[in-house]
């Protein structure tokens, strides 16, 4: 399997990922970083990150978001 060519956009959301570790970022803090929904949805399809549901604590109150974390895959074609 060959590695997948990053562009640049691609490349600086898996940094921030990377940045980000472990925790991840939210997916509703993407717009605020300037990345769309699809550019999102093309790195976890292509298996570079990834998206769970997390059950967080706020002050007393309890809110579900979503998480994206790099992959390992994410990984490796940042350091290529």
């Amino acid at each position: 399997m060959t590695e997948p060519h990053l562009s640049s956009e691609q490349r600086r959301v898996l940094q921030l990922l990377s940045d980000a570790e472990p925790r991840g970022i939210t997916e509703t803090l993407w717009p605020v970083h300037g990345f769309s929904g699809e550019l999102l949805s093309g790195l976890v399809l292509a298996g570079l990150a990834t998206m769970a549901g997390e059950t967080l604590r706020t002050e007393g109150d309890i809110i579900e978001v979503v998480l994206v974390r790099i992959t390992d895959a994410g990984r490796t074609a940042l350091e290529g």
